[in-house]
C-alpha cells in the first residue's frame, strides 16, 4: 500500500473522464467542489466503469497524480448528491480508504459528506 501521508481522502461522488490530467482535475476540485487542490488532502476520482481511479495530491510544492486500475471487479464508491442534484465529495479516513481499495463496501449511511459544492 502506498502511503500518501494525508488524513482525509475526498472522493468525488460522481464519475470522471479518466483522460483528464493534473490541470483538469485540479480545476474540478476548485470549480465544482469549491476547494483548494493544494490544501493537503487527497482528491479521488473514479471512472465511468468504476474500474479505475485517480488520486490528486499536493505534496512539497507540486501535484502528484496516481492511477489505480482493477483487473477484475469495480470500486464501490457511495453515490452522494445534494438536494439540488449537484455532485459533492465524500470524506474517507485513511482506514476507510484502505478498505475501499481492498474491496470492502464503505457504509456511508450514518455520516454526511464533509463538504459539498459551495453556492
Amino acid at each position: 500500500m502506498i502511503g500518501f501521508g494525508v488524513e482525509w481522502f475526498q472522493v468525488y461522488a460522481g464519475t470522471m473522464d479518466m483522460r483528464k490530467g493534473l490541470d483538469s482535475l485540479s480545476a474540478v476540485v476548485h470549480g465544482e467542489l469549491g476547494r483548494d487542490p493544494a490544501c493537503g488532502e487527497a482528491f479521488v476520482f473514479v471512472g465511468k466503469r468504476r474500474d479505475r481511479l485517480k488520486v490528486l495530491i499536493w505534496k512539497r510544492g507540486g501535484f502528484w497524480l496516481c492511477q489505480h486500475r482493477l483487473e477484475r471487479g469495480r470500486f464501490r464508491i457511495p453515490e452522494v448528491r445534494r438536494a439540488d442534484g449537484r455532485v459533492c465529495a465524500v470524506a474517507l479516513s485513511e482506514l476507510e480508504w484502505q478498505m475501499l481499495l481492498e474491496g470492502v463496501i464503505v457504509e456511508r449511511s450514518r455520516r454526511l459528506p464533509r463538504f459539498s459544492v459551495s453556492e
